[in-house]
């Protein structure tokens, strides 16, 4: 498997090869359009020069063509026949041919720069062709000659070549060295996750990664130690909810079995008989109440595929709840106010919402003093609809508060617990209305009662 370090120095070279191709390719494509007319005008120019002093002094035409190679430029002189002359460097390819050179000696101008075929990896500036010159006629010794110039590339720019020659190779073999250093400053903090992601998956969640970067990795790094803790949160949940489970279960189980061996004695008094089967029958409650709770926890974590929903009156949906509770409240002579417009209603599951308002309620009514009150109160907001369930009872302390919401989590375990209450009851409230995208909050001021606030989206 090719590691990342090894892929991105491949990507590297690539990109630079293929920068370089398009580079030459562009200024190519610049040279054929605007440079190689400029270039064929600015030859004519100077050929017209050479020509005009020929023409003033013919017996100095030798020197003064030898001279003009000298400084820089490759000279064909030729009358088309079979006087021919070459001055300064040799051409590389002697490709002209007899009809430029006749046009030329009838007069016309040859202007072999700018026609120079267009070739897409060759940029026409440096081919050493014949053909790749500008030609004007010149009278001399009382015959008509071909003068074709083009300069002497290698003459005028060969230490200009082999410098900018090396500049860009140099520019290279640099970048690629840097390129190297610079990936390991992004391939490592990419490796060290890759390491940590193996420690997380064999169940270590005590890991540290340097966070200290500002980029895109640095981010990334603090996003995993983020999922890291809230894993190992979530893990540690896990076996806290399987020991409270077993716990749970191990309790009635202990008791039942306890209390079913003194029943199964033959000499106990009918008194104590009808006692510890009062117990053994509290506590399989318990059990049932434990495995039904449990069960539609496991069928909530489904998904919103396990809800059935529907619009419905939110009035009438609490005041049946209400009507659920209304022995005991009658018992503890309580006060259950409803400030719930008929013109309110909700789209969602009935049967799990009404345990939402059931919970909430039976809460209330289970925890306050008898002669309270309890308020429900809904209104409707622009995005959601918000119902409001307060009570008059003695509150909950402020560090129980972000705890209510968790699996097994009792305010008052010896007493909840003796209540046969499993402790599930707001942990599935709060499911219920995360699958309707819903929220629930509690707050509480001690010795002034409860508030719990509870948000559904409209549709």
């Amino acid at each position: 498997m090719k590691s990342l370090y090894y892929r991105v120095f491949l990507i590297t070279l690539a990109v630079i090869f293929a920068s370089s191709t398009l580079g030459f390719l562009a200024s190519n494509i610049y040279y054929h359009i605007k440079l190689k007319p400029y270039n064929d005008a600015k030859l004519v120019s100077i050929a017209e020069n050479m020509k005009r002093f020929i023409e003033l002094d013919p017996s100095g035409m030798e020197p003064y063509l030898r001279n003009a190679a000298a400084l820089g430029y490759e000279i064909y002189l030729t009358d088309g026949q079979q006087e021919s002359h070459f001055y300064g460097r040799s051409f590389r390819k002697q490709d002209l041919n007899q009809h430029n050179i006749r046009i030329v000696l009838d007069g016309g101008i040859y202007h072999g720069v700018a026609q120079f075929p267009n070739k897409p990896f060759i940029t026409g500036f440096f081919e050493n062709h014949l053909s790749n010159t500008v030609g004007v006629p010149v009278q001399a010794s009382g015959k008509t000659l071909a003068l074709f110039i083009r300069p002497d590339v290698l003459l005028q720019f060969g230490e200009l070549r082999t410098f900018f020659a090396l500049v860009g190779l140099l520019t290279i073999i640099i970048s690629i060295l840097f390129f190297l250093v610079s990936t390991r400053y992004i391939v490592k903090p990419i490796t060290r996750l890759t390491e940590a992601t193996k420690r997380l998956a064999q169940g270590n969640y005590n890991l540290r990664l340097t966070t200290r970067r500002r980029d895109e990795i640095g981010q990334l790094a603090g996003h995993f130690m983020t999922m890291s803790r809230e894993l190992e949160r979530v893990d540690l949940a896990r076996q806290q909810f399987v020991s409270n489970v077993s716990h749970e279960i191990q309790s009635p189980l202990t008791s039942i079995q306890g209390f079913a061996k003194v029943l199964a004695q033959s000499d106990l008094p009918q008194e104590e008989r009808l006692q510890y089967a009062s117990i053994v029958e509290a506590e399989s409650r318990h059990l049932s109440m434990l495995s039904k709770q449990l069960l539609l926890l496991s069928t909530l974590e489904q998904g919103e595929e396990a809800l059935n929903k529907k619009r419905f009156s939110l009035r009438s949906h609490i005041r049946q709840a209400a009507e659920i509770l209304q022995w005991q409240l009658e018992e503890k002579n309580l006060l259950l106010k409803l400030s719930v417009p008929e013109t309110i209603s909700v789209h969602g599951d009935e049967v799990l919402l009404m345990q939402v308002w059931t919970n909430l309620l039976s809460n209330a009514v289970n925890y306050i003093p008898s002669g309270r009150s309890i308020e429900v109160y809904a209104e409707d907001m622009q995005s959601h609809t918000r119902v409001v369930i307060s009570d008059t009872g003695e509150g909950i302390a402020p560090e129980h508060l972000p705890f209510l919401f968790d699996r097994f989590y009792r305010v008052d375990r010896a007493r909840e617990r003796s209540s046969g209450r499993t402790g599930l009851g707001l942990a599935i409230v709060k499911r219920i209305l995360q699958l309707h995208e819903g929220t629930i909050e509690a707050s509480s001021t001690p010795g002034a009662g409860t508030r719990f606030t509870v948000t559904l989206p409209k549709l």
